[in-house]
């Protein structure tokens, strides 16, 4: 139980009506959570306004009502805190209640379009490797050690952050990487968390049903570092263009990674090929199970982190080359009859085109990339045209298809994409909306040496369809079907 004015403390507050001395036992910005003793903080969503709900949170038992705009009438015994921002407000009351886990571990937040399940679980498996207990929070999962706890969003709510933040605490977790998405800044998840680091990946285009245009979706990553404090580091991919934008009135202490630009930290590749990468490091050599270009700029982001928070270069090297690709990430399958299989969570533009330029760079003359790809429902549609012309660009076959429709009609979003698809390249698409059909056809297409390459969906096993997920796992059909087709 803690009164509600330490729970307010740095809360940007512009009114108060009763006492901030009653006590507090749990907060809650769903009113469906309140109970007795409940602080509820009335947040603006997307789809809903917490606000219609106060007086729901005060019949079920809520003492204080944190809000933008206070309500005319009033409820004897309730207190009422009108603040600026309530998402903001929340963010600062959850670090305050859970007693600030975020400053009792070094936290270590990614952002970027591409790249941040990979190194966020990179940078877990090398720590753990290196002998710390730490944490992950993803796309993927989250986990507390050996401990894994499903994963809903990139980002967790502010409250839910906090408290898994405060279990890591609790068993002596020393460090924890968390991807940082960018609805996750605007929205104010991370508010109140203090971060040792920040990572920028790169960015490309993503998210502009959310952001609305480009420049908006740069400035809520931007948002990001000018929140790190003068003591943390802020680390950027200077292969990216806009990584100096990250910088600019940036407090942290500034260090860059590059594969192809001068920067602090550079690795250049010797050798890329389907059985791992060779790389120099910073004048190291060092080989790694990963593949391609983009996880050559991945594992230098993990290298560069390590580094900055005191670990031993030679250590970290080591370490390197033992850790496995995430789920989803690259994940090569290999059926009986010669031909390879990759599925990968490329759901961008530029993520479909790194990773189809990686295969190209690997296969031999006579070989054929076979690319099975989809856009998903509800989100970006500007995207859909780009991700088929990469496809059939980088491609010998392309079989466009259902990707997580969601509430829209498969057919539809194919036929956005098919825009894309120049005349002349027509007959080397092929359309088939049931996915596991698709990955059928694209597999009976291939001969001994051909890839198939599965592309979206990644460590997905769900398919989500009129707000329904079935169950769908690229990787497990995809070596079903190669067994089957190609014995």
């Amino acid at each position: 139980m803690m009164l509600l004015k330490d729970i307010l403390y740095r809360v940007r507050i512009e009114r108060v009506v009763g006492s901030t001395n009653t006590a507090i036992e749990q907060l809650a910005f769903d009113s469906r959570k309140v109970v007795a003793f409940t602080a509820f903080v009335a947040t603006r969503g997307t789809q809903v306004d917490g606000h219609d709900f106060i007086e729901k949170a005060i019949e079920s038992g809520a003492r204080a009502i944190i809000c933008e705009t206070i309500p005319e009438q009033t409820k004897e015994g309730v207190t009422y805190v009108g603040v600026d921002d309530a998402a903001a407000a929340l963010g600062i009351m959850a670090a305050n209640f859970f007693d600030h886990p975020a400053k009792k571990l070094r936290l270590v937040g990614i952002t970027g379009t591409n790249g941040k399940t990979s190194v966020a679980t990179l940078l877990f498996r090398l720590y753990r490797a290196l002998g710390h207990k730490c944490g992950l929070i993803s796309t993927v999962e989250m986990r507390i050690g050996q401990r894994v706890i499903p994963s809903t969003h990139t980002t967790p709510d502010a409250l839910r952050l906090n408290e898994i933040l405060a279990e890591m605490v609790a068993e002596r977790v020393t460090h924890c990487f968390m991807e940082v998405s960018s609805h996750s800044v605007v929205q104010e998840r991370i508010a109140g968390l203090r971060f040792a680091a920040g990572v920028f990946t790169n960015i490309t285009h993503d998210h502009l049903d959310y952001h609305g245009t480009f420049a908006e979706y740069i400035k809520a990553k931007k948002r990001f570092f000018d929140q790190l404090a003068a003591d943390a580091f802020a680390v950027v991919n200077a292969d990216d263009v806009n990584s100096s934008v990250m910088l600019q009135n940036c407090k942290a202490t500034k260090r860059s990674f590059a594969v192809r630009n001068m920067a602090d930290h550079r690795a250049k590749v010797i050798e890329n090929q389907l059985t791992g990468l060779h790389l120099n490091i910073d004048g190291h050599d060092v080989y790694s199970r990963l593949i391609g270009e983009f996880n050559a700029s991945n594992l230098l982001a993990v290298y560069t982190v390590a580094v900055l928070l005191g670990e031993a270069p030679l250590n970290i090297l080591t370490a390197l080359s033992d850790l496995q690709p995430p789920t989803g990430r690259f994940q090569i399958v290999r059926g009986p009859g010669g031909v390879l299989g990759i599925v990968d969570y490329a759901h961008t533009p530029d993520a479909l085109r790194n990773v189809l330029s990686t295969i190209n760079d690997v296969v031999c003359d006579g070989e054929q990339v076979i690319t099975v790809v989809g856009c998903g429902g509800d989100r970006d549609r500007t995207k859909r045209p780009l991700m088929a012309r990469i496809a059939v660009e980088n491609s010998d076959q392309v079989v466009l298809t259902s990707d997580n429709p969601r509430t829209e009609d498969p057919l539809s979003i194919i036929s956005e994409m098919r825009e894309g698809v120049a005349p002349g390249d027509a007959k080397r698409v092929w359309v088939n909306a049931d996915r596991r059909e698709a990955i059928r056809q694209a597999v009976g297409m291939a001969k001994p040496g051909d890839v198939v390459l599965l592309a979206g969906k990644g460590h997905e096993t769900y398919q989500e369809i009129n707000g329904v997920k079935h169950p769908f796992d690229d990787a497990a059909i995809l070596k079903e079907t190669l067994e089957l087709l190609h014995r």
